[in-house]
């Protein structure tokens, strides 16, 4: 059976819509450049089938910049803003029985790894995967390491009255801070630059010769 998913990157109201109207046609969506709440919040309102967050993108616009009320709120209660935002995202998600999957990438090492088990997916590179063999387990009842986000522990977690909004685009546009706002506007811009290589790479192999 083929499977397929079409990738739609977080584009405010635009890519939700867009999420929400290919999910009832039956065709998964997965909606990247994802760096806040309120984006993540949304996007599973809108039946996405995997929502991705970077974490580590998060955490490097922490280190050089504030002013984010969300990211400021994470550090100022010791979290690591990447890590938080995936772990209140799964919380919601499962505390509210909506069908996304979450999925976690840019993990830099095998802390981040360890803080994100129990989330949908996760994304990570060689060498971190590598840098468990030096690791030792602490085993429980079904996981090689300590599971950290459950529907169990999902279940308990509270809520805001603001974070249970039903997003819409004023309100999504108010809840942006300048994180999710700049990384978007990076991501967007990435993918546009990625989208010309890859033209430009084309146009020399097409046409092939003698056709």
């Amino acid at each position: 059976m083929v499977r397929t998913i079409c990738q739609l990157p977080f584009f405010h109201v635009q890519g939700i819509e867009a999420s929400r109207l290919l999910e009832l046609e039956g065709i998964q969506t997965h909606l990247t450049f994802i760096y806040s709440f309120a984006q993540a919040a949304a996007a599973a309102q809108a039946g996405a089938s995997v929502i991705q967050i970077f974490v580590g993108r998060l955490r490097d616009w922490a280190r050089n910049h504030s002013g984010d009320a969300e990211v400021d709120a994470a550090i100022k209660r010791g979290e690591d803003p990447g890590l938080a935002l995936v772990t209140k995202a799964y919380n919601y998600i499962h505390k509210y029985g909506l069908k996304s999957k979450l999925m976690a990438a840019a993990v830099r090492n095998k802390q981040d790894l360890f803080s994100l088990l129990g989330v949908d997916y996760i994304i990570a590179p060689l060498k971190v995967l590598q840098s468990l063999k030096e690791s030792a387990s602490v085993p429980d009842e079904k996981y090689s390491f300590v599971r950290r986000l459950s529907p169990q522990t999902a279940s308990t977690y509270e809520f805001s009255k603001e974070e249970l909004l039903k997003w819409d685009q004023i309100s999504l546009a108010s809840a942006m801070g300048p994180a999710s706002v700049e990384l978007l506007a990076a991501g967007l811009n990435g993918y546009v630059n990625q989208s010309k290589r890859v033209e430009h790479l084309f146009g020399k192999i097409w046409p092939p010769p003698n056709v």
